[in-house]
């Protein structure tokens, strides 16, 4: 069975377009297809939309709906946990993500050696420059300070093998980063290459300060550097300040004139203050992130589904 898992949040007018897209290369599939929805608390009429799918395909459409909006992570993360397919993809119901794309994926899949078959955008074109910059400036610096790599474009659609998915869901962290756990959790994978697309239908909701928060969640999660970074500047500042303590107490002692060098005193003082509350500030993102972890939160709570919540979904979220 092939499980495709489908994140949805205020996407009422892109479900029944991305349902048909799929059912028409049904034929070219030769697996038993389940498709989970899990609408993400959306605001519009989602909800009714997957209500009224699972009329229309009883036996094929599942669907999670979240009592609140816990992001797209959270998404991800139920509908691992709800597939029992022994191949498992991820797409957009955007249909950014080419369903046309999945036989090929299932034939490489079964007939060569991987456990995951990803995809990738060849070009960012229809994206605002700005965005593509900052996208690329952070694969190429999380691929420096982590030792998990990321492929530049790469999307969350890929097909997994059943073993791949269990072992990203023996990874029950409260503060997820999916891009980071598929590489993180290894397994043999190959990328697919495709040109950009445009949603279908529907406005995104990543703004470029969502996005951003968003890869500074992926830095701290996968890498020390912020931490070892505030060190070495904290260290640096102690040395700059110590020099600067004794130039000017030489400099007192020489001239006779002590009141003279409060302008450099005190922007030293402004200095190393600000360096501090940098240090301060990025240590106290890790403490958050532990913080959040200790809680033991849930990830997400379903508030309704097509049929009684799956154990596995009780046991782990």
């Amino acid at each position: 069975m092939l499980s495709i898992i489908v994140p949805c949040y205020n996407e009422e007018e892109s479900v029944p377009l991305f349902l048909a897209e799929v059912e028409k290369i049904r034929q070219e599939i030769s697996h038993k297809i389940e498709y989970i929805f899990v609408n993400d608390g959306s605001r519009d009429n989602t909800l009714a939309v997957l209500r009224q799918a699972h009329k229309q395909y009883p036996e094929s459409v599942r669907y999670l709906s979240f009592s609140r909006n816990f992001g797209k992570e959270a998404a991800l993360y139920a509908g691992l946990q709800a597939a029992t397919g022994d191949l498992v993809t991820v797409m957009d119901a955007d249909l950014q993500d080419p369903p046309e794309l999945l036989p090929e994926m299932i034939r490489l899949i079964e007939t060569e050696d991987y456990d995951c078959i990803g995809t990738r955008r060849s070009d960012r074109s229809g994206e605002p420059k700005i965005r593509s910059f900052f996208a690329k400036t952070f694969y190429k610096l999380i691929n420096k300070i982590a030792d998990t790599e990321m492929v530049d474009g790469a999307r969350d659609f890929r097909l997994m093998t059943r073993q791949m998915v269990d072992a990203i869901l023996e990874l029950t962290e409260y503060n997820r980063f999916s891009k980071g756990i598929f590489s993180w959790v290894g397994f043999k994978t190959k990328y697919l290459a495709y040109e950009n697309r445009e949603r279908v239908a529907g406005e995104t909701s990543w703004s470029f300060w969502s996005l951003f928060k968003y890869s500074i969640d992926g830095i701290v999660n996968f890498s020390e550097a912020p931490l070892n970074i505030a060190s070495f500047v904290g260290a640096l500042s102690c040395v700059g300040s110590i020099i600067a303590m004794i130039f000017i107490i030489i400099r007192a002692l020489v001239f006779g004139d002590p009141t003279t060098g409060w302008p450099s005193m005190v922007c030293i003082m402004l200095f190393v203050g600000g360096l501090q509350l940098l240090c301060l500030g990025i240590i106290g993102k890790y403490i958050g992130k532990i913080f959040l972890e200790t809680k033991k939160r849930p990830v997400y709570i379903v508030k309704e589904t097509e049929c009684d919540i799956p154990d596995k979904i009780k046991e782990k979220k």
